[in-house]
């Protein structure tokens, strides 16, 4: 174990509560002891985790689950080695993010599978800080690709020019704080999504945030003010009690 993992000799920054709003990670690994204690940590961090102990196990949880944000995979797995599934994966379209893990450190190694559709490779042995923070990294640059993708968003009587940061309320140009104008953008590119004020704060304000999480409540309340024909009433930004807002 101490061989290819590094031991969680220091506490993990940012402990979180688990939620069921949280992204859900897929953890591939035959070896146990790794699999499940890189589970733990994500775990601890507020993510939801299945596990997969072979590629053919995680091409049927990819396949079959609901939601699944990213996927943390090892390169030599029994049934289907992690090259196969990544090469495999992308054949079929799907984009989901895939965070890569071997033993192997060679840059052939390296190269091949990125070249493959991997969006980042991590080798044996690693800290938990350090996967942990590539997960997120991995994680924020797929929401922004997501966004950024589209240069119009519509909604109703919405209409948002992304590259313009112009917005169209019923037709009328309407202007938005940069703070505003983000969380639209933001709402707009995940519809029906539910986000708790953690994940906004995270996303538009940075994980370096110092002040109070109500913070989003109020550009909440302004953006309302702006968009709905009956702020308390609202057709685009719903609260969802306990959890926090949704866009439609």
């Amino acid at each position: 174990m101490q061989a290819t993992l590094l031991t969680l000799t220091s506490p993990l920054p940012q402990v979180k509560e688990a939620s069921p709003l949280a992204e859900t990670l897929l953890v591939v690994d035959d070896e146990d002891a790794i699999r499940e204690t890189i589970a733990i940590a994500l775990e601890e961090q507020g993510y939801r985790v299945l596990q997969a102990t072979d590629g053919r196990q995680a091409l049927e949880l990819v396949h079959t689950s609901e939601r699944l944000d990213l996927v943390i995979l090892d390169l030599m797995l029994p049934s289907l080695n992690g090259l196969d599934l990544c090469r495999l994966l992308r054949r079929e379209g799907n984009t989901i993010p895939i965070l890569m893990l071997t033993a192997k450190s060679s840059e052939t190694d390296r190269v091949v599978g990125l070249e493959l559709g991997a969006d980042d490779y991590l080798t044996k042995p690693f800290g938990m800080r350090e996967l942990i923070a590539r997960c997120r990294s991995v994680l924020r640059r797929q929401q922004q690709s997501q966004v950024s993708d589209a240069t119009v968003l519509r909604h109703g009587e919405l209409c948002m020019f992304t590259q313009e940061c112009r917005v169209l309320v019923r037709g009328i140009e309407v202007n938005f704080s940069p703070k505003e104008f983000r969380l639209l953008e933001l709402f707009m590119g995940n519809p029906r999504r539910v986000w708790t004020r953690e994940q906004l704060l995270e996303r538009i304000w940075g994980s370096d945030f110092m002040g109070d999480s109500k913070t989003v409540d109020v550009h909440i309340r302004w953006l309302r003010e702006k968009l709905e024909l009956d702020p308390s009433s609202p057709e685009y930004l719903v609260t969802v009690r306990g959890f926090g807002y949704r866009f439609g």
